[in-house]
């Protein structure tokens, strides 16, 4: 090579690198640059609450609000608004558990040692683990810059814990005395592990080595379990007691294996060898554990038992050798859920607990999918023997109500072409439902979540939430008000206090500001709205540019990908978006759409997806894109570029497998390639079961010939979450093919490789070699 052509590819070279460190450089610029945008209120009392608000880089502003009378009052100190100077806590008031910390806005804590002895203060972080930060002597202080939500452990030098307390959103003085220490001592003795008692306190129950142990708690004696009928597999446990003690739920299952896999850490950081480690990762088409509730009754002679019999939940889709088990309040019967393999069948069961008879509660059927880690919630009424059921039924996510007794539909609550996203509160003496719903206002985003009541027999419905945006409530501690903090991805938060009764305004509390945000030269996103594959249907995304855009100019465009039908991912609420606005600081406009298939439009809009996870709503994300770009000239539709992780991965690759002819470059970070490799529970609810020819038509791994472009595969050397096994499949695959591509396992890493420091630099690199001329 010339020597001339070797320093020019030098310079590129480190062009290219420079652009990728500035454009990680700019997200920091980006921080801490919005104000006024959080309110988490402390109630003095039902009608009033103060707040503190970062209104500047180095100011704040703290707010007393009088909700009988709408007035709000602001001023730079506690003291202004006629606070103490700082909160005071004694450590012996403090009533938390040891727990991970949380994050919030910069704060302080103060401790104060009021013992004889030292004390030592630990911070746990927020996977729990304990940071030893000082030894406090005898009446000394320790102050401490920290963080809202940032919990601190302090123990004896002994090491036996004093208190555990959380920093709060104003400064906080904690007082450790005497009484601290009494709270250690006088902690009760902890119940032998496995150990349940009966509400009564008479007896205790436990299984070791598959038998039920029943012991007296008076006399310590044990009585043996006879059980009626056929034998049944040994006993695991889930005890559940009925609530009058006269008998118990215990499960009984059948041993299974479980598959493992190994993970290899090459390098790992305290010896030169390697290290292998074993995991539980049951994949589609393994075999499950079958429980089996067994109704254990006290009798006068002892005890009894009796099994119930499968013929009404005879195929669990379950993890776990131990049913969930709820006794209703009169202890007459007992519930459990049954969800049968494939997913197409979901039952409450109900069972008698003198009879062992069971009957169906509540039945959900359907010819794709139910979606049961989100749309199964349920709430019973025990005084009216009724039971409030999430169902799809209608084809939008919606309530109903139960006769409880009966197994009878008593009415549908809910109704019309919007969906129920969450329930928040049942207040069972007004018979109200409180709960966040989406769609429900033509020419309003569908995702937009808002407050909404209406009474259990169907009649009052009422939306309380007013603003064009994603609301999240807050209410006064007797739910008389709310706090309303409302956001779009183009739109500061806004911050109301309103009324509950009919959602009235109270008063304003705050508007965010974002003029320094945007004086870093930070782009709003661009919402943007367009019909997709079917020309009806409306799909919703963002268009982000970079700080430096020129609307003269052409750029490159980056689609940030994942298509996951467990939920819609495009941001609702306003946010830097640092990993969008990341990678348009390299010269590419980044857009985000959620496509048919994914979650939260309905039903109809969900089942694409159904055996279909290859499609990823690319007919109408490319729909999108194409429009967009119709009457913006400055997206470059010749150069189109995608990434993606895990599910976003899997869809990464396959926008080059199916949709080459659209997009030239690809990363695809930790895919599930192909979907017989990855986990059970999120394989199966897409892709069903058995295991059929639809797991190997939605394979990279099968289709790794079609590749045409330009492909980067990263994965995490010991993800546990994606089998990294799946990614070195389809590698040996497109080799196999004769296809060239690029590679890099993170030694190291786990799920997310690419955003690792070195794997963020990868990606942005390879989409800056391939899409910029």
């Amino acid at each position: 090579m010339p020597r001339f052509l070797f320093a020019l590819l030098l310079i590129s070279s480190a062009l290219a690198a420079a652009t990728v460190d500035e454009a990680i450089l700019a997200t920091k610029k980006w921080d801490n640059q919005l104000y006024r945008h959080q309110v988490k209120p402390v109630w003095l009392d039902e009608d009033h609450f103060w707040y503190r608000v970062q209104t500047g880089p180095k100011s704040e502003e703290y707010v007393l609000i009088d909700a009988q009378k709408g007035t709000r009052q602001a001023s730079p100190t506690r003291q202004g608004i006629g606070l103490p100077p700082h909160e005071s806590l004694k450590a012996s008031e403090s009533k938390e558990k040891i727990h991970p910390s949380g994050n919030g806005s910069a704060t302080t804590i103060v401790f104060h040692n009021r013992l004889s002895q030292p004390v030592h203060m630990f911070w746990i972080d927020a996977k729990g683990k304990h940071h030893d930060y000082k030894a406090l002597a005898p009446g000394k202080t320790f102050r401490q810059n920290t963080f809202e939500d940032h919990v601190w452990l302090v123990k004896d030098d002994k090491g036996q814990p004093l208190t555990v307390v959380s920093a709060r959103a104003e400064p906080l003085e904690v007082e450790i005395d005497a009484a601290s220490r009494a709270l250690t001592e006088a902690a009760p003795p902890k119940p032998k592990a496995g150990e349940v008692k009966s509400p009564n306190g008479q007896w205790s129950a436990s299984v070791e080595h598959g038998r039920l142990i029943l012991k007296e708690e008076s006399t310590g004696k044990t009585l043996p379990v006879m059980t009626g009928g056929e034998p049944h597999p040994p006993f695991q446990g889930g005890i559940t007691w009925a609530p009058d003690s006269s008998s118990l739920v215990v499960s009984c299952a059948e041993n299974w294996v479980k598959r493992r896999i190994s993970l290899l850490y090459s390098s790992p950081s305290d010896q030169v060898e390697p290290r292998r480690k074993e995991i539980d990762y049951p994949k589609p088409g393994d075999p499950l554990p079958k429980p089996v509730p067994v109704i254990v009754r006290l009798t006068a002679n002892g005890c009894e038992s009796k099994v119930v019999k499968t013929d009404l939940f005879s195929n669990p889709f379950i993890q776990t050798d131990r049913l969930d088990i709820r006794w209703a309040p009169d202890s007459r019967e007992f519930y459990f859920d049954y969800n049968q393999r494939g997913h197409q069948l979901y039952r409450i069961i109900g069972v008698d607990a003198f009879t062992a008879a069971s009957r169906t509660v509540v039945e959900e059927t359907s010819t794709t999918f139910i979606d049961h880690t989100q749309k199964t919630w349920r709430h019973w009424l025990p005084k009216s023997g009724e039971l409030l059921w999430m169902s799809e039924r209608d084809g939008w996510c919606h309530l109903w109500l139960y006769d409880s007794g009966t197994g009878k539909v008593k009415r549908q609550v809910t109704k019309g072409e919007w969906v129920l996203r969450k329930v928040l509160h049942v207040d069972e003496e007004k018979g109200q439902v409180w709960f966040m719903a989406a769609g429900l206002r033509k020419g309003e985003d569908p995702y937009h979540q808002h407050l909404c009541r209406i009474q259990v027999d169907g009649s009052g419905f009422r939306q309380l939430t007013e603003g064009d945006g994603l609301h999240e409530i807050v209410w006064s501690p007797n739910k008389k008000y709310f706090v309303d903090s409302w956001s779009r991805a183009d739109l500061p938060p806004v911050t109301e206090l309103r009324r509950s009764e009919d959602g009235g305004l109270v008063c304003g509390l705050e508007v965010a500001d974002a003029k320094a945000l945007l004086a870093t030269g930070w782009q709003m996103p661009e919402r943007f709205v367009a019909k997709g594959r079917d020309g009806q249907t409306d799909i919703h995304g963002i268009i982000i540019r970079p700080s430096s855009f020129d609307p003269a100019k052409k750029y490159p465009v980056v689609e940030q990908i994942y298509a996951g039908p467990h939920s819609a991912f495009v941001p609702k609420s306003f946010g830097t978006l640092a990993r969008q606005h990341r990678m348009a600081e390299l010269g590419f406009i980044v857009v985000q759409a959620d496509g048919i298939g994914t979650n939260h439009r309905g039903k109809k809009f969900h089942d694409v997806c159904w055996k279909n996870l290859k499609d990823a709503g690319f007919p109408d994300r490319i729909a999108w894109i194409k429009a967009a770009a119709q009457s913006r000239p400055w997206m470059d539709l010749q150069r189109v570029g995608i990434y993606g992780g895990s599910a976003g991965g899997q869809s990464a690759m396959r926008a080059l497998l199916d949709h080459h002819d659209f997009y030239q470059a690809a990363v695809a970070d930790c895919g599930c390639h192909d979907n017989r490799m990855d986990k059970i529970w999120w394989n199966e609810q897409w892709l069903g079961w058995p295991v059929d020819d639809s797991y190997k038509k939605n394979s990279n791994v099968e289709d790794a010939g079609k590749l045409q472009g330009q492909l980067l595969l990263i994965v995490g050397e010991v993800d546990d979450n994606v089998d990294p096994a799946t990614t070195f499949q389809v590698v040996n695959a497109l080799q196999k093919a004769g296809k060239s591509f690029e590679f890099m396992p993170i030694i190291g890493a786990g799920h997310g490789a690419a955003e690792t420091p070195f794997g963020t630099r990868l990606q942005m690199n390879f989409l800056v070699k391939h899409l910029h001329p």
